[in-house]
C-alpha cells in the first residue's frame, strides 16, 4: 500500500497491577506491569497501519517498523515523537527509503511536587530531520496522538486512575487488536464519511460486527 504520510507514537498503560506493585517473583523485562501499545497512523486516510503491544525499549522500537515497512510501497514522510530507539530502528527497517524526523516536545521547568499527576507545561517542539528532507509543515503527531486519545476513550482498561485495567496481557492484546479492526473496517471516520479502510482502498464497503465476528469464527 501507499501512504504519503505515516505517524508514530506510543500510549501507556498496565496490566495486572502497576509496576511498583507488582509481585517481586513476577518482575522481569516482560513481567506484570507497565505496557506501551505502538501505534502507527496514515495522516491522510486516518488508517491505522500497524500497532504492537510491547514494552518501550529499542527491541520493541525495531520490530515495530520493519512491521510498519512491510506494506509500505512508496517513500513515505513519517514523522515520530524524540524517543531515542527510532531513528535507529527506522534506518534498519526502512534504509533511505523514508522521508523522516522526529518532532519532540519541550516543557517547562516547573517542579513536579507530591502527588502531582500531570506532566509539567509544554511550552514548545523541536524537530530534527533524521533521514532525507520531508515537507516541514506535516511534520506532525497530532493526527496519532488524537487516535491515542479515541483508544483512551473507547477501551475502558486504558482509562487511567480506574480499577478497569487488563488483568492478563493476551486481554489487552486482544482488545487493541479488536479496537483497531472496527476502527479501520467498521467505523465511519467523521471527516473522511467513510472508514478508514475504504478511503486507503483496502476495503470495497463498511464493514458490519458480524462481518467481524465472521473473523473470528472463520478462525
Amino acid at each position: 500500500m501507499k501512504c504519503a504520510r505515516l505517524q508514530c507514537d506510543e500510549i501507556w498503560s498496565f496490566y495486572y497491577a502497576k509496576q511498583k506493585n507488582g509481585p517481586a517473583e513476577h518482575r522481569g523485562p516482560y513481567g506484570y506491569g507497565e505496557v506501551w501499545t505502538w501505534t502507527a497512523i496514515d495522516a491522510d486516510t486516518k488508517l491505522m497501519v500497524t500497532w504492537q503491544v510491547g514494552l518501550r525499549t529499542a527491541t520493541d522500537a525495531q520490530a515495530f517498523m520493519f512491521d510498519l515497512a512491510g506494506p509500505i510501497t512508496n517513500v513515505a514522510q513519517l514523522t515520530t515523537d524524540g524517543f531515542g530507539a527510532y531513528p535507529p530502528a527506522v534506518r534498519e527497517a526502512f534504509g533511505e527509503d523514508v522521508n523522516y524526523a522526529q518532532l519532540a516536545k519541550v516543557y517547562g521547568s516547573e517542579p513536579a511536587g507530591p502527588g502531582r499527576y500531570s506532566p509539567p507545561q509544554c511550552i514548545g517542539t523541536s524537530c530534527e530531520h533524521v533521514i532525507g528532507a520531508g515537507d516541514p509543515q506535516h511534520i506532525l503527531t497530532s493526527y496519532v496522538k488524537r487516535q491515542n486519545l479515541t483508544m483512551r476513550m473507547s477501551m475502558r482498561r486504558f482509562t487511567r486512575l480506574t480499577n478497569a485495567f487488563s488483568k492478563k496481557l493476551e486481554s489487552l492484546e486482544h482488545a487493541v487488536a479488536l479496537h483497531f479492526m472496527h476502527y479501520n473496517f467498521c467505523r465511519v471516520h467523521q471527516t473522511l464519511r467513510m472508514s478508514p479502510a475504504m478511503a486507503a482502498g483496502v476495503a470495497d464497503k463498511l464493514w458490519s460486527i458480524d462481518d467481524l465476528i465472521g473473523l473470528l469464527d472463520s478462525n
